[in-house]
């Protein structure tokens, strides 16, 4: 099972041999490849051998690049992600516009019942009453915007009326930054579901080559809240950022069981992309996670 994040945030050269993912740095260390799930290169000072990144696309791994000031930059996909890829992408190009915005209302509701779970926990009793009424009132599509809404309501709760989400400050970079690696995390049980990431539900860049992703993300957006909300970062540096890498790792509630949220992340796409495919709306309960309450105090 793939479920380790690892992150290369020093000089060194990536490797090949017999199965593991060969570190060699100021130390050579060894890793199981069949464990990784994800690997992010922080460092511009890492050498890789083509080897090694062939051995990642067959198994899947996503590999994520970062740029001089460590921030997420692009990440390597395979072309083929199931046996079956080229019916996969002919169904969804097919996928009508009534079942994406069906769906898409149902992602939209989930992320609101998230935002309005995290609202109670800082104790913003008033503002989670809110979102859940607009929770109660999404459309198909979200026509009337609601996840709009619901996003005003949520930030000023948690920071203030003050706060924008523009703000060129700690807290907006470590969101970005958690939202980027959650975004990796959706983008790669897309591929490997062998449908496309550019062509979304409801984003529809011409230029985001993520557009299906974006919508994916959405329910777990609030996972990375919790965490940056409740810790008082004052610089975002390599530790921060692998702490916030770590909130993958926490363990969430799906269908009455404890996994990953890693894990559930990739429960919850495939059975949305499911739900495309067989119209069954229903079964997206299945998709949805919870924090368990003792959880929540310390995500990672």
């Amino acid at each position: 099972m793939s479920w380790r994040t690892v992150v290369i945030a020093s000089r060194a050269k990536l490797d090949y041999s017999m199965g593991y993912m060969v570190v060699r740095g100021e130390e050579t260390r060894r890793v199981f490849l069949d464990e990784v799930g994800t690997v992010l290169i922080e460092s511009t000072a890492v050498s890789l051998t083509a080897a090694w990144v062939s051995e990642c696309l067959a198994r899947k791994i996503k590999i994520i690049f970062c740029d001089g000031k460590r921030n997420p930059a692009g990440e390597v996909l395979p072309y083929y992600g199931s046996g079956d890829t080229s019916r996969k992408v002919r169904s969804q190009i097919r996928w009508t516009k009534e079942r994406k915005d069906a769906v898409w209302g149902r992602i939209v509701a989930e992320k609101i019942r998230q935002q309005a779970a995290v609202l109670r926990e800082f104790g913003c009793e008033g503002e989670a009453a809110q979102l859940e009424g607009y929770r109660a009132g999404v459309l198909p599509g979200d026509r009337d915007n609601r996840e709009g809404q619901a996003a005003k309501v949520y930030f000023h709760g948690l920071c203030g009326r003050g706060f924008s989400r523009r703000d060129e400050d700690v807290r907006n970079a470590a969101l970005n930054y958690g939202y980027a690696v959650l975004l990796s995390a959706c983008d790669r049980e897309i591929a490997a579901a062998g449908y496309l990431t550019q062509l979304g539900l409801f984003h529809d860049n011409v230029f985001n080559p993520f557009n299906l992703g974006c919508d994916l993300m959405e329910p777990y957006r609030p996972l990375i809240d919790r965490y940056v909300f409740q810790t008082a970062m004052t610089d975002l540096g390599p530790e921060e950022k692998r702490q916030i890498v770590r909130v993958m790792e926490q363990t969430v509630v799906v269908g009455g069981k404890r996994t990953l949220a890693r894990q559930a992340v990739g429960i919850g796409c495939r059975l949305v992309l499911d739900a495309m495919e067989s119209g069954e709306l229903e079964r997206l309960r299945e998709a949805w996670y919870e924090v368990p309450v003792h959880e929540s105090d310390d995500p990672v």
